[in-house]
């Protein structure tokens, strides 16, 4: 869906794909028919933004065959559908039974990390609609934190400056600009803004910059005004951001909150945990060790687990859409809009605790409805237009 921001600027608002398990060209297309298109239809819209994941195997293949990306494209015309953003950040088996740290490798010391979010770019700008005024895609911020020796922040700044050059040759050679940014994770090099704007300091504004994931920022309990603030004032921009929500307990300690929280512990992917007792943060790598008493509970914990937007969980639990719908505010509802790209990215639907958790395909498509009707409704309460687009599902030219 695109918004009219009051200074004139289209909002682009999306879903991510990696809700979806589909690791081949094929596998992405089948989505799109079988989820993307009916979310589409359930919202009323004739145009949704998805947000692409296309893990190794496909972009390689898309790189080797522009007809392949002229198919693509095609395809999400065809239904309703366009991508103005890609997802980056997983590599590939971001449906394996388990992920957890596997899903930081490679990290930018690694060539291959370089070439794929390059590959990554080059297909980007050829999905792109022809009046999109750019493209976005998100990755992984440099590498989880152990080891990161001297070396391996130098192979990854010199990865950095690669970058910046190879957007700027797509720039070149395609007429269409990308812009790649860094998503602060917890556990990770580059965990909060503070470390963001230490360790990309110098990169080129123009291509590199910040993908702000607002369940990360509420896990670090940064306060979304200050974070903005912070790098606005560094010159890093917010190239992309991701809605989401953490899990919070307010009384860990609290029987009910543990038996509550001990529902979402999962073994696919890694749900750190963090407090911030006198507003120093502390935490643990995965939600079982914060419920094996490794993790104080004497003040709230608040659990990387993206929970849907649009529905809280059952007390004691709840989630920090509060702190989400504040950021969206600093994001978009100032007289100049600070981000154009939107991606709700609740990845999480298929490991939610069996209760809650959709068993078919219609019961996934209705939530991915809702959670971007919600979206929908934070924007237009926010002063945005949503844009008519029928005369962007016209046939791209091969």
């Amino acid at each position: 869906m695109r918004f009219r921001h009051t200074d004139g600027t289209t909002v682009h608002l999306a879903y991510c794909s990696n809700v979806h398990q589909a690791e081949d060209l094929q596998g992405v297309i089948d989505q799109l028919a079988t989820y993307a298109e009916p979310v589409r239809e359930a919202l009323g819209t004739d145009l949704l933004g998805i947000g692409l994941w296309l893990a190794r195997d496909v972009v390689t293949e898309l790189s080797a065959r522009p007809d392949a990306v002229h198919r693509l494209r095609t395809e999400l015309t065809a239904r309703g559908l366009e991508t103005v953003t890609l997802n980056a950040f997983p590599y590939e088996g971001f449906h394996r039974e388990v992920v957890k740290k596997d899903v930081y490798l490679p990290d930018w010391t690694d060539p291959a990390r370089l070439r794929y979010t390059v590959d990554c770019a080059r297909v980007l700008a050829g999905l792109l609609p022809d009046d999109a005024r750019r493209g976005s895609v998100s990755t992984l911020p440099l590498a989880w934190r152990t080891p990161w020796p001297v070396t391996a922040r130098d192979h990854a700044r010199r990865a950095l400056d690669l970058l910046a050059a190879e957007l700027a040759g797509v720039e070149r050679e395609t007429g269409r600009t990308i812009r790649v940014g860094f998503e602060p994770e917890p556990g990770c090099v580059v965990e909060n803004t503070v470390q963001a704007v230490r360790e990309l300091e110098g990169v080129d504004p123009e291509r590199l910059g910040i993908c702000l994931d607002t369940c990360h920022l509420a896990v670090q309990f940064e306060e979304p005004a200050e974070a903005l603030n912070r790098l606005i004032d560094a010159g890093l921009p917010v190239v992309k951001v991701q809605a989401s929500s953490a899990l919070q307990a307010d009384d860990p300690a609290d029987p009910a909150a543990r038996r509550a929280l001990a529902r979402f512990a999962e073994p696919r992917f890694l749900h750190q945990t963090r407090t911030a007792p006198q507003g120093a943060v502390t935490g643990v790598d995965d939600l079982p060790d914060a419920l094996a008493a490794e993790l104080d509970p004497g003040s709230a914990w608040r659990v990387h687990f993206h929970a849907p937007l649009h529905a809280e969980p059952e007390p004691p639990l709840r989630t920090t859409t509060a702190e989400l719908t504040t950021c969206l505010r600093e994001l978009l509802g100032g007289p100049q809009t600070v981000c154009d790209h939107v991606e709700v990215e609740t990845y999480t639907w298929s490991v939610l605790p069996e209760h809650l958790r959709p068993h078919d395909r219609e019961s996934l498509v209705a939530g991915i409805a809702a959670e971007l009707a919600w979206a929908r409704d934070r924007f237009r309460k926010l002063g945005l237009a949503e844009e008519p687009s029928a005369h962007t599902r016209k046939e791209p030219s091969p």
